[in-house]
């Protein structure tokens, strides 16, 4: 089954309940996902880029160049600013951080750390700010706070399949190869 493409996805933001405690909880939770993911995989699957795509460290990485948007974010809504931040569609940060070079140990270590970081933050929030808002730059559409991370959420999940898939490939071909 074949994801859309992440600027294809479509977002709906319409609920009221408070959900922001799942959403940390998911978001604390990709961390280990990822180390669960990939503990044991050979380092020539780690690079391996299917159809040009990243590698699975270049989508470790990536989620790692991101966090500091996502905290930018954050604060551009406790600013109470109109418009969250623009990012940089083309990932220029992660197509030269050349992740496939760094250790995958390290990758992992600095995403937690991040990671960590970003939530030390959400739970810091009070209720009334998690229901603060401004406009997504791209998708023009007013975000909570808890929109935001619940994107960021969604956008971690994304990556993680992404990786799910290049390890799953690689499985099949292994199969198809010995057969």
């Amino acid at each position: 089954m074949k994801q859309p493409l992440w600027f294809d996805r479509k977002f709906d933001f319409s609920f009221t309940q408070n959900i922001f405690p799942v959403i940390i909880e998911r978001l604390s939770g990709t961390p280990a996902r990822l180390e669960d993911k990939v503990t044991g995989l050979s380092e020539s699957l780690l690079i391996q880029k299917p159809e040009n795509a990243w590698s699975i460290k270049e989508n470790i990485g990536h989620l790692h160049d991101l966090e500091p948007l996502w905290t930018g974010r954050l604060q551009d809504i406790l600013a109470k600013e109109t418009y969250l931040r623009p990012t940089d569609l083309t990932n220029t940060k992660t197509t030269e951080a050349n992740h496939n070079t760094k250790s995958v140990h390290n990758l992992l270590s600095q995403f937690r750390l991040s990671r960590m970081e970003t939530i030390q933050q959400l739970e810091a929030l009070t209720e009334e700010e998690i229901y603060l808002t401004a406009l997504h730059p791209r998708l023009k559409t007013p975000m909570r706070t808890m929109d935001l991370f619940l994107f960021v959420a969604e956008h971690d999940d994304h990556h993680l399949l992404k990786i799910s898939q290049i390890i799953k490939q690689s499985s099949d071909s292994s199969k198809r190869s010995d057969s």
